[in-house]
Parts: structure tokens; sequence; C-alpha cells
């Protein structure tokens, strides 16, 4: 089922993007009055020159009809170039603007937005759709504009020639002015599902060019080839009745301009022959009835460019109506400083209803101590995570910092304490130095240089021949896993933060690398509380408290000795893990289950 425009709330927009640009629009208006009347000197002429110059054979005027005709054509010239000037500028500063606030207002919402929406889409959001207000507040505006006074000069003209003859016309015009109505209102839902295809298309696009290698891994390229083409089909369809819909406006527009033609060919020629207008009346009757085709025309075209702009404009606003957090920032108190102290208190969660993730959550992290977090994986620990970084809040119970609940105080205040280093260690396309100050833009190179050494990531980037301008690439790809890991730990230790995420921060390192960010990593704890989640149980060993998660429940709490003298859950994955590193060194060929592989092929060289 298709989704309907709600007009009202596009008006309002492009009401508040017209108001902007008024300036620009009044003088833009008084160019196009200008170029209009300048344009309606030539069919003017007509008349003189059927009745005077050649009935009364007065070829004096022929000079001036010329002149007045020229003049007339450079005027309408120059006003028509200054308006393209003025009117197309104030559209791009309009799109360039809308496109700021968009982006700006999208950057600000929260993350359980992004996790249900593809970025193509939200691209397609400040790109696209805000590419159709140029017909608000360009020359679309002001053709229309232009358009009405061309429309009713003419027909104030044709009237005052023949009213008889131009009420016939009148009646043709009404009923194409009905068409153009109902035409326009079954276009608006083709147009605002083109803007939702095409950022489903360029999502999914999107996810499939970002995801490369995986695709190629497991040769996909047919199942994206196929995924896209279903996308560009529907988007075909949907443009084909686009442009069915805007031919048949267009193909009826020149039916009307037909049907006029003979209405006055007939009733003019009878006019003339009884003498009720002369030939120079006819003349310029017909060249006024041709200036009044037009803009009628021209409304066809803009009106739809319009439906389009206001189409946009509608999904705009639904994105733009969401709350961002810097509004419910507003309703919340300050945060001067943060200690460090985080509290869950009977914590539950679910992403979706019905589904809990986590179930009664209850611990205190001290400040500047450590709490680490095991068990399976699916158990809840990145969801505590994401609770302790508010990203997400909890459907029932508070997580509180220094005493405060988080939910009642302002986010960009508590988040500028924080330090993350989360699982997908994402990186910008830019130099490995961009990326490491992107929490720190104004940090020194000493600084810099002094958090790479304890990230263990100096080693690497001074073997580059650009070093620290090294380009990673898009997400980081030019480097290895450990190497964006790496990068990501030093980008949250220059931001020198109370409170330290880890998640899985050394799960791409092999262990002699683990081992020498780990040491740095421990004296970075010190006085700051410090949240790990690791996938080797023995670099958690000095963690003040140890909390293993199953099923969204803390199952067992305590000191690593305090847990193996327990001889619960978490002994059976220390021993488990334990085992599979023994086996791992003693023979190899083994994998993580303990289960030796297929035998190898005899003929291969071990």
């Amino acid at each position: 089922m298709k989704e309907k425009v709600n007009y009202s709330g596009a008006w309002k927009e492009a009401r508040s993007i017209v108001w902007n640009a008024r300036w620009r629009l009044a003088l833009g208006s008084i160019l196009m009055l200008i170029s209009r009347l300048a344009s309606m000197v030539l069919p003017a002429s007509t008349k003189w020159i059927g009745d005077e110059v050649f009935t009364n054979q007065r070829y004096d005027l022929i000079k001036w009809i010329a002149l007045a005709i020229g003049v007339s054509t450079l005027v309408q010239a120059s006003a028509g170039f200054a308006l393209s000037q003025i009117l197309g500028v104030a559209a791009q500063r309009a799109i360039t603007e809308m496109r700021k606030r968009v982006q700006q207002h999208i950057e600000r919402l929260p993350i359980s937005y992004f996790d249900s929406t593809q970025s193509g889409q939200l691209i397609s959001r400040i790109m696209n759709d805000a590419e159709g207000i140029r017909n608000l507040v360009g020359t679309g505006l002001g053709q229309i504009l232009g358009s009405l006074v061309t429309a009713v000069i003419s027909i104030g003209v044709l009237f005052y020639l023949n009213w008889q003859l131009t009420s016939v016309m009148f009646v043709v015009l009404l009923s194409f002015v009905g068409m153009l109505l109902w035409a326009f209102k079954t276009l608006r839902p083709i147009f605002r599902e083109r803007g939702e295809i095409t950022a489903e298309v360029t999502g999914r696009l999107g996810e499939s060019l970002g995801g490369i290698r995986v695709v190629k891994a497991y040769t996909a390229e047919k199942r994206e080839d196929l995924n896209f083409a279903r996308g560009a089909h529907r988007l075909f369809r949907n443009i084909a009745k686009s442009v069915t819909g805007v031919s048949a406006v267009a193909s009826f527009s020149s039916v009307v301009v037909g049907a006029i033609a003979v209405v006055m060919i007939v009733f003019g020629g009878n006019a003339v022959q009884t003498g009720a207008m002369t030939l120079g009346d006819l003349l310029m009757y017909i060249s006024f009835t041709f200036l009044l085709a037009m803009p009628i025309i021209e409304m066809t075209s803009v009106g739809t460019q319009i439906t389009e702009a206001l189409a946009g404009l509608d999904r705009i606003r639904e994105v733009m109506s969401i709350e961002t957090e810097v509004e419910e920032d507003e309703q919340r108190e300050s945060l001067k400083t943060v200690h460090g102290t985080l509290e869950f208190d009977d914590v539950e969660f679910e992403y979706d209803e019905g589904v809990p993730v986590l179930r009664g959550v209850s611990f205190l992290a001290e400040a500047g101590t450590t709490t680490a977090l095991v068990g399976s994986s699916g158990s809840g620990k990145s969801t505590i995570l994401s609770l302790a970084l508010n990203f997400i809040q909890p459907t029932k119970g508070r997580v509180l910092i220094d005493g405060k609940d988080l939910q009642t105080i302002r986010l960009s205040d508590y988040r500028r304490y924080l330090g993350v280093v989360l699982q997908d260690n994402f990186l910008f396309d830019g130099t490995i130095l961009d990326n490491i100050c992107f929490a720190h833009p104004e940090a020194d190179i000493e600084k810099i240089k002094n958090v790479c050494r304890i990230a263990n990531a100096d080693e690497f980037i001074e073997k580059f021949p650009n070093g620290y301008d090294t380009v990673v690439g898009e997400r980081g790809v030019k480097l290895s896993g450990g190497q964006r890991q790496r990068i990501a730990i030093a980008r949250a230790l220059i931001a020198d933060p109370r409170i330290l995420i880890l998640d899985e921060a050394t799960s791409s390192l092999d262990s002699e690398s683990e081992a020498l960010i780990q040491e740095g990593l421990n004296n970075l704890r010190k006085g700051r509380t410090t949240f790990v989640i690791a996938h080797r149980l023995s670099t958690i060993r000095s963690a003040d408290q140890i909390l293993v998660v199953e099923s969204g429940r803390i199952l067992e709490r305590g000191t690593h000795d305090e847990l193996i003298a327990l001889n619960g859950r978490y002994k059976g994955l220390y021993d488990k893990q334990y085992r599979f590193e023994q086996n791992l060194f003693v023979n190899p060929g083994e994998d993580f289950t303990g289960i030796p592989p297929e035998e190898p092929d005899r003929a291969t060289p071990l």
C-alpha cells in the first residue's frame, strides 16, 4: 500500500523555505514580470503590422515596430539571465542549507534509529530529497508566477478583442485545468514512492559495495546482481508510471492547444468576415492565444516538478520530526564532572517486545575499578556495554552514574568522559593521524605518539613510508585487522576518558601483540572505571570484579581467584579455554572444539 504524502506538513516546510529566500524571490519576481511584459511586445505588434502597415499601408512604422521588438527582446534576454543567476543561486543556497540541516538532525538521532535504517536511505534523504526544493526557490516558482501573470494579461487582452470567442476557449481551458489537478493528485504518491525506492536501492547498493570482500569470498556476485536488478526494475516501473502520466498531460496539452486553434480559426475567421474583428485584431488574437498556451505548458511541467519536490519534503519532514538526543537533553540536568561509579539497578532490556535480552541485571562498578564481562556469545555482554554508553535505554530499571540516573542527565555531558573500543573497529577514509585524533582534534604530536606506544601501534606506523600520514582507505581497508584495532585503542586512549569501554579490544591481535598492549592497558586502567569484554580469559585475571553473564542474567560474580574457587560456570569456561590453548600449542592440527580435522592429503607436504 502506497503511503500518502502529508501535504500539510510538506507545505509548512515549503513555506519556511520560501520565506527564508523571500528577498531574492521578490527581486526575481520583479525581473520575471519585466521579462514577461517585454515578451508581449512582439504579439502586440502584430495588430499594428496587420492594420496599420499592410491595411493602411503605413510602411514608415516598420522601423519603429522593429526597434520596439529589438529593444524588448534585449530587455527580455537580460532579465532572463539576471533571473537565472539570482534564483539559481537562491536555489543552490536553499538546497545546501537544507542538506546541512537534515545531516545535522540525522547525526543527532538515537542509535536505535540507525539500527533500523539503512545508511543509504539516510544519504538519499540528505542528498536527493533536498534537491527537489530548487523548484520552490529557483526558477520553478518564478516560472509559475510569470506564467500566471502572462496568462492573466493574455486572457484580459483576448476578452478585450473578442469576448464571445474567448468565452468558448475559456471552457476548453477549464477542462484542461481540471485534468491537470486530477493528474497531479494521481502523480503525487508515485513521486513519493520513487524517493523511497531510490533510498532502498541506494542503501542495498551501499551495503553490497561496502561488503565487497564478503560478496567475493562467497561468490555471491550473481545474488547481489539479482537484488540490485529487482530494485532497479521497481524503480523503472515507478518511473514508467510517472513518465506515462506526464506524457499523458503533455499530450492532452497538445490536444487543448489544437482545439483552441480550431475554435480560433472557425470563430475568428467568421468574425473577420462579418467585420466584428479586423485582420490586425485576428493576428493579435492568434499571437496572444499562443502566448497563453506557453504558460499553460510551463505550469504543467513545473507543477509536476513541484509535486515531486513536495514529496521529497514530506520524506524529509518525517526524519526531521523524530526527536534528537540534543532535544532530549534540553529537558535534562547538566553533568559538571564524572568520578566514574557506574551502577546497574535491576536493569531489563529487550530489542523486540516480548523477547528479553537482559533480565534483572544489578551490579556496582566503583570509580577506578575494572569490571570484566564474560559469557557465551549472545548472553548480553555487549548490550550491557551499550547501556553503559547510553546508546540504548533500559526497558526497566536504572543505570546510574555517580548516583544519577543516566536518563536524567545530558548525554553530551556524559559522553565527553567516555573512551570506546568496540568490536567493529571503524576507521574513516583518511590518514592514521586523522583517525587517532578523531576523539581529540587538538592533541599534539607527542601525546599522539605516546598513546600509539601504549597501544603498540607505533611499531607498524613508523614502518610506513608516510608514517602517520598514511591513508587507511574506507573503513581502514588498507590495514590489517590487528592494525585497525591498535589504532582504535590509540583513539580511545587519546580521549583521556574517565570511563573506558573495551569490547573485545584485543580480539584481532596475536598473543605477542596482545601481551604488549595488555601491559599498556593495565597502566591506563589505573584511576579509570573500565569495562572489558575479552575473548581470552587470561587477560582479565587482574579485573576487580568479573561478571559471568548467561541468558541475560549475572550468573556469577567475583575476582578471578574467587570464581575459580567457586568451581562454577567461570571455572568451566576457563578450563575449557586453557585446554584449547594447550591443544593448539601441543597439536596445532586440532580445531576450536578439540576435534581433529580431516586427515590431510598425504601428497601435500606438511
